[in-house]
């Protein structure tokens, strides 16, 4: 092979080379951006359910409920020693090694019966901590009032608490505690999954567009038309007639098709804590934006006046304020042009060097000037 031959083979192995990266980072957003189905809907009756309970805690190193403080934890104490046979009542108890709690756990969908579930022990009191504490029995309820689950154990507490005379030390919440498969399942939710003829899938994110998606990828797997889109939020799924009574292989099969969620242009903000969220469809039209603060200092300095010597003048403070206003700091003006995308924005906000605070201020004046193409959500 001649030199200008190999040169010549050289240049096509590396522009299809090229050619093969490009597609890859054309092709690799659009991966990325898809999602399976079974993480972004639910289907209908495929649900956990709430439990809750009181119990006492017992076996805590005198940090638990003051009986003065706390008549319930008392009152149960005296009625589960009543059980016992030990009669209590008309004596001053004095014990703090006991605490009232509340015990909350999560019933997954088709639990069966003497399976183990994980619950979550927090104090009801003035207990100081659930270190070292042990769950007695706990009936725990659902909605309906019935019981689904009993738990009893030992908790495991994250958090500590130590203090002494001039000084406390406390870390994470040492009074709420998990109990790691601490109850045991009594009862169980019957729910005929097998037996449905129409499954209604749910949309965890409500949308018109990613609905349709989600009805399109599956009559296309099932090669007909099962699926239809009846509401932003709901997919209804007529089971085929060769798959009746096999459900779960049909779920099964269709949970792993993708699909690209879509979701409109949505500003979050949260108050409390500064939080701006804003998704990749947000828009703004025209405008300009101009930041500035007024900031007022006010230094207290205050001085002693000393009476001359052999006077019969008094040792006084005499008080000296300095007040300054500053309200041409950082203005500037910003002019956004038509179609900012989402880092333009950013970009933008964060050249008028403006805080969170000021730019939830800002989004909300270009919200009202009509400028803004998206959501405004306030949590």
């Amino acid at each position: 092979m001649t030199q200008t031959a190999l040169t010549a083979l050289l240049r096509i192995v590396a522009r299809l080379a090229l050619a093969a990266g490009l597609a890859l980072a054309l092709t690799a957003p659009a991966a990325a951006s898809s999602a399976r189905l079974k993480d972004i809907l639910d289907v209908e009756g495929v649900r956990d359910n709430m439990l809750i309970g009181y119990g006492l805690v017992v076996g805590l190193n005198g940090t638990g409920d003051s009986l003065n403080n706390s008549p319930f934890t008392e009152q149960s104490l005296i009625g589960m020693l009543e059980r016992m046979g030990v009669n209590t009542r008309g004596t001053n108890l004095r014990t703090k090694n006991v605490a009232a709690v509340m015990v909350t756990a999560t019933l997954p969908a088709y639990a069966a019966q003497g399976t183990r579930i994980d619950v979550t022990v927090s104090a009801m009191g003035d207990a100081k901590s659930l270190l070292g504490g042990t769950l007695l029995v706990t009936p725990l309820m659902g909605a309906d009032g019935e019981v689904y689950a009993v738990g009893q154990g030992p908790i495991a507490v994250s958090g500590f608490s130590a203090s002494g005379q001039g000084a406390s030390v406390t870390r994470g919440v040492p009074t709420s505690g998990r109990i790691a498969s601490g109850a045991l399942v009594e009862r169980e939710i019957q729910f005929a999954l097998a037996e449905l003829p129409v499954l209604r899938l749910s949309l965890r994110n409500p949308d018109f567009t990613t609905a349709q998606r989600v009805a399109l990828v599956i009559n296309q797997q099932l090669r007909g038309n099962m699926a239809q889109a009846t509401d932003p939020s709901s997919v209804l799924l007529t089971v085929p007639p060769a798959r009746r009574g096999d459900v779960v292989g049909l779920l099964t099969e269709i949970e792993q098709l993708r699909v690209t969620p879509d979701q409109v242009a949505r500003v979050v903000v949260d108050e409390k804590s500064g939080v701006i969220v804003m998704g990749e469809n947000v828009r703004i039209s025209t405008v300009a934006i101009a930041q500035g603060n007024l900031t007022i200092r006010i230094t207290e300095t205050p001085q002693v006046s000393q009476p001359g010597p052999f006077s019969n003048g008094q040792t006084a403070v005499v008080p000296r304020t300095d007040i300054q206003v500053d309200d041409q700091s950082q203005n500037r003006l910003a002019v956004m042009n038509s179609g900012v995308t989402l880092q333009e924005l950013v970009q933008s906000l964060n050249a008028l060097g403006v805080g969170p605070r000021d730019m939830i201020a800002i989004l909300q004046s270009i919200k009202a000037a009509g400028a803004l193409q998206a959501e405004i959500e306030v949590i």
